[in-house]
Protein backbone atom coordinates (compact mmCIF):
# COMPACT_ATOMS: atom_id res chain seq x y z
CA UNK A 1 0.00 0.00 0.00
CA UNK A 2 1.28 3.59 -0.69
CA UNK A 3 2.16 5.56 2.46
CA UNK A 4 3.78 8.90 3.43
CA UNK A 5 7.15 9.72 4.58
CA UNK A 6 6.16 11.53 6.97
CA UNK A 7 3.91 11.12 10.38
CA UNK A 8 0.56 13.10 9.14
CA UNK A 9 -0.75 15.90 11.27
CA UNK A 10 -4.14 13.73 12.34
CA UNK A 11 -1.63 10.84 13.82
CA UNK A 12 0.82 13.74 15.32
CA UNK A 13 -2.21 15.29 17.44
CA UNK A 14 -3.65 11.43 18.51
CA UNK A 15 0.12 11.23 19.94
CA UNK A 16 -0.05 14.24 22.07
CA UNK A 17 -3.64 13.05 23.74
CA UNK A 18 -3.96 10.75 26.59
CA UNK A 19 -7.33 9.24 25.40
CA UNK A 20 -8.65 7.67 22.05
CA UNK A 21 -10.83 9.22 19.42
CA UNK A 22 -13.97 8.09 18.25
CA UNK A 23 -15.55 8.69 14.92
CA UNK A 24 -19.29 7.87 14.85
CA UNK A 25 -20.17 8.54 11.27
CA UNK A 26 -17.72 7.13 9.03
CA UNK A 27 -19.19 5.79 5.41
CA UNK A 28 -18.05 2.93 3.36
CA UNK A 29 -18.66 3.51 -0.23
CA UNK A 30 -20.41 0.29 -1.58
CA UNK A 31 -18.87 -2.41 -3.98
CA UNK A 32 -21.65 -2.30 -6.09
CA UNK A 33 -21.04 -6.32 -7.83
CA UNK A 34 -20.96 -7.28 -4.29
CA UNK A 35 -23.99 -5.69 -2.92
CA UNK A 36 -25.90 -7.08 -6.22
CA UNK A 37 -24.71 -11.11 -5.16
CA UNK A 38 -26.24 -10.27 -1.73
CA UNK A 39 -29.39 -9.01 -3.21
CA UNK A 40 -29.52 -11.63 -5.75
CA UNK A 41 -29.15 -14.31 -2.55
CA UNK A 42 -31.94 -12.84 -0.59
CA UNK A 43 -34.26 -12.07 -3.29
CA UNK A 44 -33.17 -13.61 -6.47
CA UNK A 45 -32.31 -11.64 -9.82
CA UNK A 46 -35.98 -9.88 -10.32
CA UNK A 47 -35.10 -7.82 -7.05
CA UNK A 48 -32.10 -6.83 -8.83
CA UNK A 49 -33.70 -5.82 -11.80
CA UNK A 50 -36.03 -3.81 -9.75
CA UNK A 51 -33.77 -1.97 -8.22
CA UNK A 52 -32.02 -0.96 -11.50
CA UNK A 53 -35.26 -0.15 -12.73
CA UNK A 54 -36.51 2.20 -10.42
CA UNK A 55 -37.23 5.67 -11.41
CA UNK A 56 -35.11 6.87 -8.53
CA UNK A 57 -32.78 4.18 -7.87
CA UNK A 58 -29.86 5.06 -5.53
CA UNK A 59 -27.69 4.01 -8.39
CA UNK A 60 -28.53 5.92 -11.19
CA UNK A 61 -29.65 9.51 -10.92
CA UNK A 62 -32.26 10.08 -13.33
CA UNK A 63 -31.69 14.16 -12.82
CA UNK A 64 -28.45 13.25 -15.09
CA UNK A 65 -30.50 11.44 -17.49
CA UNK A 66 -33.06 14.36 -18.14
CA UNK A 67 -32.61 17.47 -20.81
CA UNK A 68 -33.06 20.85 -18.68
CA UNK A 69 -36.43 21.25 -19.97
CA UNK A 70 -37.69 17.81 -18.47
CA UNK A 71 -36.01 19.05 -14.90
CA UNK A 72 -37.83 22.14 -15.27
CA UNK A 73 -41.48 20.47 -16.46
CA UNK A 74 -40.95 17.89 -13.47
CA UNK A 75 -39.98 20.02 -11.03
CA UNK A 76 -37.04 17.44 -10.36
CA UNK A 77 -34.12 18.74 -7.64
CA UNK A 78 -30.65 18.35 -8.77
CA UNK A 79 -28.46 15.90 -6.80
CA UNK A 80 -25.13 15.67 -5.70
CA UNK A 81 -22.71 14.86 -8.79
CA UNK A 82 -20.06 12.65 -6.83
CA UNK A 83 -20.79 11.38 -3.25
CA UNK A 84 -16.61 10.25 -2.98
CA UNK A 85 -13.53 12.14 -3.72
CA UNK A 86 -11.83 10.76 -6.45
CA UNK A 87 -8.79 12.59 -7.06
CA UNK A 88 -7.04 10.77 -3.98
CA UNK A 89 -7.64 7.26 -5.47
CA UNK A 90 -5.83 5.78 -2.50
CA UNK A 91 -8.75 7.36 -0.33
CA UNK A 92 -11.19 6.37 -2.57
CA UNK A 93 -10.26 2.41 -2.53
CA UNK A 94 -10.08 3.15 1.61
CA UNK A 95 -14.18 3.59 1.64
CA UNK A 96 -14.41 0.70 -0.29
CA UNK A 97 -12.15 -1.73 1.48
CA UNK A 98 -12.25 -2.52 5.38
CA UNK A 99 -9.33 -4.09 5.40
CA UNK A 100 -7.66 -0.98 4.20
CA UNK A 101 -9.55 1.46 6.28
CA UNK A 102 -8.29 -0.94 8.98
CA UNK A 103 -4.99 -0.13 8.11
CA UNK A 104 -5.16 3.69 7.52
CA UNK A 105 -7.26 4.42 10.89
CA UNK A 106 -4.02 5.26 12.12
CA UNK A 107 -3.31 8.25 9.58
CA UNK A 108 -6.14 9.72 10.36
CA UNK A 109 -6.13 9.77 14.34
CA UNK A 110 -8.84 7.79 14.25
CA UNK A 111 -9.15 4.89 17.15
CA UNK A 112 -12.27 3.68 16.83
CA UNK A 113 -15.28 3.94 13.66
CA UNK A 114 -18.78 3.09 12.98
CA UNK A 115 -19.59 2.70 9.95
CA UNK A 116 -22.75 3.66 7.87
CA UNK A 117 -23.86 2.99 4.07
CA UNK A 118 -23.38 5.68 1.30
CA UNK A 119 -26.29 5.14 -1.34
CA UNK A 120 -27.74 2.51 1.05
CA UNK A 121 -29.04 5.17 3.37
CA UNK A 122 -32.15 5.90 1.09
CA UNK A 123 -32.73 1.95 1.09
CA UNK A 124 -35.08 1.56 4.00
CA UNK A 125 -37.06 4.51 2.50
CA UNK A 126 -37.75 2.69 -1.03
CA UNK A 127 -41.75 2.38 -1.82
CA UNK A 128 -41.41 -0.90 -3.17
CA UNK A 129 -41.75 -3.26 -0.01
CA UNK A 130 -40.22 -6.16 -1.04
CA UNK A 131 -37.58 -4.81 -2.54
CA UNK A 132 -37.10 -2.19 0.38
CA UNK A 133 -36.93 -5.48 2.88
CA UNK A 134 -34.80 -7.44 0.68
CA UNK A 135 -32.19 -4.74 0.09
CA UNK A 136 -31.78 -3.77 3.27
CA UNK A 137 -31.48 -7.14 4.52
CA UNK A 138 -29.08 -8.30 1.78
CA UNK A 139 -26.83 -4.98 2.65
CA UNK A 140 -26.95 -5.65 6.04
CA UNK A 141 -25.11 -9.53 5.48
CA UNK A 142 -22.73 -7.93 3.16
CA UNK A 143 -21.22 -5.58 6.16
CA UNK A 144 -21.94 -7.99 8.70
CA UNK A 145 -19.28 -10.36 6.40
CA UNK A 146 -16.68 -7.88 5.65
CA UNK A 147 -16.27 -5.58 8.32
CA UNK A 148 -16.46 -9.01 11.39
CA UNK A 149 -12.49 -9.43 10.86
CA UNK A 150 -11.97 -5.33 12.01
CA UNK A 151 -14.59 -5.79 14.82
CA UNK A 152 -12.10 -3.76 17.15
CA UNK A 153 -11.73 -0.87 15.32
CA UNK A 154 -14.48 -1.12 13.05
CA UNK A 155 -18.32 -1.79 13.09
CA UNK A 156 -20.87 -1.07 10.75
CA UNK A 157 -24.93 -0.24 11.03
CA UNK A 158 -27.76 -1.76 9.86
CA UNK A 159 -29.91 -0.16 8.17
CA UNK A 160 -33.66 -1.08 8.97
CA UNK A 161 -36.99 0.05 7.19
CA UNK A 162 -39.12 1.60 8.60
CA UNK A 163 -42.52 1.75 7.05
CA UNK A 164 -44.62 -0.25 9.49
CA UNK A 165 -43.50 -1.60 13.26
CA UNK A 166 -43.81 -5.24 12.00
CA UNK A 167 -40.79 -4.75 9.43
CA UNK A 168 -38.84 -2.89 11.53
CA UNK A 169 -39.06 -5.50 14.75
CA UNK A 170 -38.24 -8.19 11.63
CA UNK A 171 -35.47 -6.35 10.59
CA UNK A 172 -34.09 -5.59 14.24
CA UNK A 173 -34.08 -9.05 15.07
CA UNK A 174 -32.51 -10.28 12.15
CA UNK A 175 -29.54 -7.54 12.58
CA UNK A 176 -28.72 -8.00 15.91
CA UNK A 177 -29.74 -11.18 17.06
CA UNK A 178 -28.92 -13.06 13.91
CA UNK A 179 -26.05 -10.85 11.96
CA UNK A 180 -24.23 -9.27 15.38
CA UNK A 181 -24.53 -6.05 14.87
CA UNK A 182 -25.08 -3.67 17.29
CA UNK A 183 -25.56 -0.20 15.40
CA UNK A 184 -28.64 0.39 13.63
CA UNK A 185 -29.83 3.25 11.19
CA UNK A 186 -33.09 4.36 10.62
CA UNK A 187 -34.90 6.54 8.09
CA UNK A 188 -35.75 9.88 9.78
CA UNK A 189 -39.28 9.58 8.50
CA UNK A 190 -41.88 7.48 6.53
CA UNK A 191 -43.32 9.32 2.93
CA UNK A 192 -46.95 8.67 3.34
CA UNK A 193 -50.05 9.96 0.75
CA UNK A 194 -52.59 11.82 2.08
CA UNK A 195 -55.95 9.76 2.24
CA UNK A 196 -57.78 12.61 1.70
CA UNK A 197 -55.95 13.02 -1.92
CA UNK A 198 -55.85 9.47 -2.94
CA UNK A 199 -59.41 9.32 -2.43
CA UNK A 200 -60.06 12.57 -4.65
CA UNK A 201 -57.51 11.39 -7.30
CA UNK A 202 -54.86 8.83 -7.32
CA UNK A 203 -53.18 10.40 -9.74
CA UNK A 204 -52.19 13.36 -7.84
CA UNK A 205 -51.84 11.36 -5.15
CA UNK A 206 -48.40 10.83 -5.61
CA UNK A 207 -48.12 14.10 -5.60
CA UNK A 208 -49.55 14.50 -2.16
CA UNK A 209 -47.73 13.36 0.89
CA UNK A 210 -47.11 13.73 4.67
CA UNK A 211 -44.27 12.97 7.39
CA UNK A 212 -44.46 10.30 9.63
CA UNK A 213 -41.89 10.75 12.15
CA UNK A 214 -42.78 8.00 13.89
CA UNK A 215 -43.85 9.28 17.65
CA UNK A 216 -46.61 12.39 17.13
CA UNK A 217 -49.89 11.94 15.15
CA UNK A 218 -48.37 8.40 13.62
CA UNK A 219 -49.67 6.17 11.38
CA UNK A 220 -48.62 3.25 13.65
CA UNK A 221 -47.70 2.92 17.38
CA UNK A 222 -43.61 2.29 17.27
CA UNK A 223 -43.72 2.23 20.59
CA UNK A 224 -42.67 -1.93 20.06
CA UNK A 225 -40.10 -0.75 18.17
CA UNK A 226 -38.41 1.44 20.94
CA UNK A 227 -38.95 -1.40 23.60
CA UNK A 228 -37.16 -3.85 21.15
CA UNK A 229 -34.51 -1.35 20.65
CA UNK A 230 -34.20 -1.44 24.83
CA UNK A 231 -34.61 -5.47 24.93
CA UNK A 232 -31.07 -5.08 22.01
CA UNK A 233 -29.59 -2.21 23.41
CA UNK A 234 -29.00 -0.06 20.47
CA UNK A 235 -29.23 2.73 20.29
CA UNK A 236 -31.28 4.15 17.29
CA UNK A 237 -29.53 6.61 14.88
CA UNK A 238 -31.15 8.70 12.50
CA UNK A 239 -29.19 10.17 8.95
CA UNK A 240 -31.91 11.43 6.39
CA UNK A 241 -31.58 13.63 3.85
CA UNK A 242 -34.47 16.30 2.63
CA UNK A 243 -33.20 17.29 -0.75
CA UNK A 244 -35.54 17.62 -3.00
CA UNK A 245 -38.55 18.17 -0.10
CA UNK A 246 -40.16 21.54 0.58
CA UNK A 247 -38.06 24.53 -0.49
CA UNK A 248 -34.98 22.32 -0.75
CA UNK A 249 -36.26 21.97 -4.48
CA UNK A 250 -33.99 23.86 -7.09
CA UNK A 251 -33.40 22.07 -10.20
CA UNK A 252 -29.81 23.72 -10.90
CA UNK A 253 -28.61 24.11 -7.46
CA UNK A 254 -27.05 21.02 -5.77
CA UNK A 255 -25.57 23.70 -2.72
CA UNK A 256 -29.08 25.38 -2.25
CA UNK A 257 -30.43 21.85 -1.27
CA UNK A 258 -28.16 20.04 0.33
CA UNK A 259 -27.56 23.24 2.90
CA UNK A 260 -29.18 22.49 6.11
CA UNK A 261 -30.79 19.00 4.74
CA UNK A 262 -29.43 16.53 7.28
CA UNK A 263 -30.42 19.32 10.53
CA UNK A 264 -34.47 19.40 9.02
CA UNK A 265 -35.28 15.52 9.15
CA UNK A 266 -33.25 15.59 12.76
CA UNK A 267 -35.02 18.46 13.91
CA UNK A 268 -38.61 16.49 13.04
CA UNK A 269 -37.83 13.27 14.29
CA UNK A 270 -36.19 14.69 17.38
CA UNK A 271 -39.34 17.26 17.95
CA UNK A 272 -41.53 14.22 17.46
CA UNK A 273 -39.48 11.46 19.72
CA UNK A 274 -40.01 14.52 22.61
CA UNK A 275 -43.06 15.73 22.12
CA UNK A 276 -44.81 12.55 21.33
CA UNK A 277 -43.36 11.44 25.03
CA UNK A 278 -40.82 8.24 23.60
CA UNK A 279 -38.43 9.78 25.78
CA UNK A 280 -40.53 9.89 28.59
CA UNK A 281 -41.84 6.05 28.51
CA UNK A 282 -38.29 5.00 27.56
CA UNK A 283 -35.50 7.09 29.36
CA UNK A 284 -33.42 4.57 29.16
CA UNK A 285 -33.29 4.91 25.15
CA UNK A 286 -30.34 7.14 23.18
CA UNK A 287 -30.91 8.29 20.12
CA UNK A 288 -28.14 10.28 17.82
CA UNK A 289 -28.83 12.36 14.99
CA UNK A 290 -25.89 12.40 12.35
CA UNK A 291 -24.09 15.44 9.70
CA UNK A 292 -26.74 18.23 10.97
CA UNK A 293 -24.71 19.45 13.65
CA UNK A 294 -25.79 20.82 16.88
CA UNK A 295 -27.04 24.33 16.57
CA UNK A 296 -30.02 23.38 16.00
CA UNK A 297 -30.28 20.99 19.12
CA UNK A 298 -29.18 23.95 21.11
CA UNK A 299 -31.98 25.81 19.31
CA UNK A 300 -34.54 23.05 19.69
CA UNK A 301 -34.03 23.42 23.39
CA UNK A 302 -34.20 26.55 23.80
CA UNK A 303 -37.58 26.84 21.90
CA UNK A 304 -39.15 23.61 23.84
CA UNK A 305 -37.89 25.46 26.97
CA UNK A 306 -39.48 29.06 25.62
CA UNK A 307 -43.05 27.27 24.19
CA UNK A 308 -43.37 25.35 27.31
CA UNK A 309 -42.73 28.68 29.49
CA UNK A 310 -45.52 30.61 27.42
CA UNK A 311 -47.86 27.83 26.02
CA UNK A 312 -48.29 25.30 28.62
CA UNK A 313 -51.67 24.05 29.73
CA UNK A 314 -52.11 26.84 32.51
CA UNK A 315 -50.78 29.51 30.15
CA UNK A 316 -52.81 29.06 27.20
CA UNK A 317 -55.88 30.06 29.36
CA UNK A 318 -54.18 33.58 29.14
CA UNK A 319 -55.87 32.93 25.45
CA UNK A 320 -59.03 31.79 26.15
CA UNK A 321 -61.28 34.26 23.86
CA UNK A 322 -64.30 33.40 26.81
CA UNK A 323 -61.99 35.66 29.04
CA UNK A 324 -62.69 38.42 27.00
CA UNK A 325 -65.12 41.09 28.82
CA UNK A 326 -66.85 41.82 25.39
CA UNK A 327 -68.88 44.52 26.74
CA UNK A 328 -65.41 46.35 27.78
CA UNK A 329 -64.59 46.31 24.46
CA UNK A 330 -67.54 47.81 22.86
CA UNK A 331 -67.35 50.69 25.55
CA UNK A 332 -63.32 51.17 24.71
CA UNK A 333 -64.17 50.88 20.50
CA UNK A 334 -66.93 53.10 21.21
CA UNK A 335 -64.45 55.87 22.75
CA UNK A 336 -61.31 55.38 21.01
CA UNK A 337 -62.35 53.65 17.77
CA UNK A 338 -62.76 57.06 15.62
CA UNK A 339 -59.80 56.21 13.67
CA UNK A 340 -61.99 53.30 12.06
CA UNK A 341 -65.15 54.62 10.00
CA UNK A 342 -67.91 54.81 12.44
CA UNK A 343 -69.97 52.11 10.82
CA UNK A 344 -67.13 49.56 11.46
CA UNK A 345 -65.85 50.55 14.81
CA UNK A 346 -69.64 49.97 15.97
CA UNK A 347 -69.42 46.58 14.38
CA UNK A 348 -68.73 43.19 15.96
CA UNK A 349 -70.19 40.33 13.71
CA UNK A 350 -67.06 40.13 11.53
CA UNK A 351 -64.22 39.66 13.36
CA UNK A 352 -61.87 36.45 12.32
CA UNK A 353 -61.02 33.38 14.52
CA UNK A 354 -57.31 33.96 13.70
CA UNK A 355 -57.32 37.23 15.88
CA UNK A 356 -59.93 36.67 18.02
CA UNK A 357 -59.90 33.32 19.11
CA UNK A 358 -61.48 29.85 18.93
CA UNK A 359 -63.34 28.20 21.79
CA UNK A 360 -61.53 24.68 22.34
CA UNK A 361 -62.22 21.92 24.18
CA UNK A 362 -59.71 21.85 27.18
CA UNK A 363 -58.56 18.43 26.81
CA UNK A 364 -56.43 19.40 23.35
CA UNK A 365 -54.65 22.51 24.83
CA UNK A 366 -52.07 20.36 26.32
CA UNK A 367 -49.54 20.27 23.90
CA UNK A 368 -47.03 18.94 26.16
CA UNK A 369 -49.23 15.95 27.83
CA UNK A 370 -47.74 13.26 25.94
CA UNK A 371 -44.01 14.08 27.30
CA UNK A 372 -45.94 14.76 30.38
CA UNK A 373 -43.52 18.42 30.85
CA UNK A 374 -45.08 19.83 34.33
CA UNK A 375 -41.95 21.72 35.50
CA UNK A 376 -39.45 23.21 33.29
CA UNK A 377 -36.42 21.13 33.91
CA UNK A 378 -38.40 18.28 32.98
CA UNK A 379 -37.79 19.49 29.51
CA UNK A 380 -34.05 19.08 30.01
CA UNK A 381 -34.06 15.73 31.74
CA UNK A 382 -36.24 14.38 28.51
CA UNK A 383 -33.88 15.94 26.17
CA UNK A 384 -30.60 16.32 27.09
CA UNK A 385 -29.61 12.65 28.35
CA UNK A 386 -31.57 11.24 25.53
CA UNK A 387 -30.17 12.41 22.56
CA UNK A 388 -26.66 12.92 21.00
CA UNK A 389 -25.89 14.96 17.52
CA UNK A 390 -23.75 14.15 14.97
CA UNK A 391 -20.92 16.70 14.17
CA UNK A 392 -18.28 16.86 11.76
CA UNK A 393 -14.64 18.36 12.41
CA UNK A 394 -15.15 21.34 10.13
CA UNK A 395 -17.98 22.87 11.93
CA UNK A 396 -17.59 25.27 14.28
CA UNK A 397 -21.10 25.39 15.56
CA UNK A 398 -20.18 22.45 17.64
CA UNK A 399 -18.89 24.81 19.83
CA UNK A 400 -22.74 25.96 20.46
CA UNK A 401 -23.21 22.60 22.34
CA UNK A 402 -20.71 22.92 24.86
CA UNK A 403 -21.23 26.43 26.03
CA UNK A 404 -23.71 26.47 28.80
CA UNK A 405 -23.77 30.00 28.97
CA UNK A 406 -26.15 29.76 25.66
CA UNK A 407 -27.83 27.03 26.33
CA UNK A 408 -31.02 26.35 28.46
CA UNK A 409 -30.36 24.77 31.89
CA UNK A 410 -26.75 25.58 31.43
CA UNK A 411 -26.59 22.11 29.38
CA UNK A 412 -24.12 20.76 27.74
CA UNK A 413 -25.09 18.79 24.78
CA UNK A 414 -24.21 15.79 23.15
CA UNK A 415 -22.06 16.43 20.66
CA UNK A 416 -20.31 14.00 18.97
CA UNK A 417 -17.43 13.49 16.55
CA UNK A 418 -18.45 12.29 12.79
CA UNK A 419 -15.40 12.14 10.15
CA UNK A 420 -17.91 11.67 7.46
CA UNK A 421 -14.82 9.71 6.15
CA UNK A 422 -15.42 8.57 2.27
CA UNK A 423 -17.53 11.28 1.48
CA UNK A 424 -16.64 15.12 -0.01
CA UNK A 425 -16.96 16.00 3.10
CA UNK A 426 -13.70 15.38 4.10
CA UNK A 427 -11.35 15.53 0.71
CA UNK A 428 -8.15 13.43 2.32
CA UNK A 429 -8.66 10.79 4.83
CA UNK A 430 -5.32 12.28 6.84
CA UNK A 431 -7.13 15.38 7.81
CA UNK A 432 -9.82 13.52 10.01
CA UNK A 433 -8.90 14.21 13.40
CA UNK A 434 -6.99 18.02 12.51
CA UNK A 435 -9.79 18.81 10.96
CA UNK A 436 -11.65 18.63 14.57
CA UNK A 437 -8.80 19.35 16.25
CA UNK A 438 -8.78 22.64 14.75
CA UNK A 439 -11.68 24.23 16.99
CA UNK A 440 -9.50 23.64 19.97
CA UNK A 441 -6.30 25.74 17.72
CA UNK A 442 -8.81 28.65 17.27
CA UNK A 443 -10.19 29.01 20.78
CA UNK A 444 -13.62 27.55 19.95
CA UNK A 445 -13.75 24.59 22.37
CA UNK A 446 -11.53 23.18 25.19
CA UNK A 447 -9.37 20.55 25.13
CA UNK A 448 -11.81 19.12 27.45
CA UNK A 449 -14.75 20.10 25.21
CA UNK A 450 -12.20 17.98 22.93
CA UNK A 451 -12.28 15.05 24.95
CA UNK A 452 -16.14 14.89 25.79
CA UNK A 453 -16.59 15.34 21.46
CA UNK A 454 -14.74 12.74 21.02
CA UNK A 455 -14.66 9.88 23.66
CA UNK A 456 -17.35 10.73 26.52
CA UNK A 457 -20.37 11.70 24.34
CA UNK A 458 -19.66 9.15 21.50
CA UNK A 459 -19.00 6.28 24.41
CA UNK A 460 -22.39 7.56 26.06
CA UNK A 461 -24.07 7.37 22.80
CA UNK A 462 -23.91 3.56 22.50
CA UNK A 463 -22.83 2.55 25.81
CA UNK A 464 -25.36 3.54 28.35
CA UNK A 465 -27.25 1.35 25.77
CA UNK A 466 -25.41 -1.70 25.72
CA UNK A 467 -22.19 -1.68 28.53
CA UNK A 468 -20.80 -4.61 26.53
CA UNK A 469 -20.67 -1.85 22.74
CA UNK A 470 -16.78 -1.49 22.91
CA UNK A 471 -15.73 -5.36 24.54
CA UNK A 472 -12.85 -6.32 22.45
CA UNK A 473 -12.32 -3.14 20.98
CA UNK A 474 -8.98 -0.95 21.10
CA UNK A 475 -11.20 1.50 23.12
CA UNK A 476 -12.51 -1.24 25.59
CA UNK A 477 -10.40 0.46 28.39
CA UNK A 478 -11.25 4.38 27.53
CA UNK A 479 -14.96 3.20 27.42
CA UNK A 480 -15.23 1.06 30.45
CA UNK A 481 -13.54 3.93 32.74
CA UNK A 482 -16.04 6.85 31.06
CA UNK A 483 -18.78 5.01 32.14
CA UNK A 484 -17.29 4.25 35.52
CA UNK A 485 -16.91 8.12 36.39
CA UNK A 486 -18.88 9.73 33.87
CA UNK A 487 -22.36 11.44 35.18
CA UNK A 488 -25.37 13.06 33.69
CA UNK A 489 -25.48 16.19 31.38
Amino acid sequence: MPTSATISKSAAIRARLNHPIIDSDGHTAEFEPALFDYLREVGGSRMLDRLKSMPNSPIAFRWYRMTPQERRDARLARPLWAAHPTRNTLDRATSSLPRLLHQRLPEMGIDFSIIYPSFGIVLPSLGDEELRRASCRALNRLHADIFRAYADRLTPAAVIPMHTPAEALEELDYAVRVLGLKVVLMPAFVVRTIPAAARKSPDAARYAHWFDTYALDSEYDYDPVWARCVELKVAPTFHSGTMGLGMRNSISNFVYNHIGHFAASAEAICKSLFLGGVTRRFPQIRFAFLEGGAAWAAGLLCDLAGHWEKHNAAMVSNYDPRALDEDLMRRLFREYGSDYRAEIAARQDDRSQLLWGVVQDPADLDEFARCAVRTREDIRDRFVPNFFFGCEGDDRMTAVAFDPRKNPFAARLGAIYGSDLGHFDLPDMRLAASEAWEMVERGCISEEDFRDFVLINPVRAKAEANPDFFKGTAVEAAARSVLAHSQPR
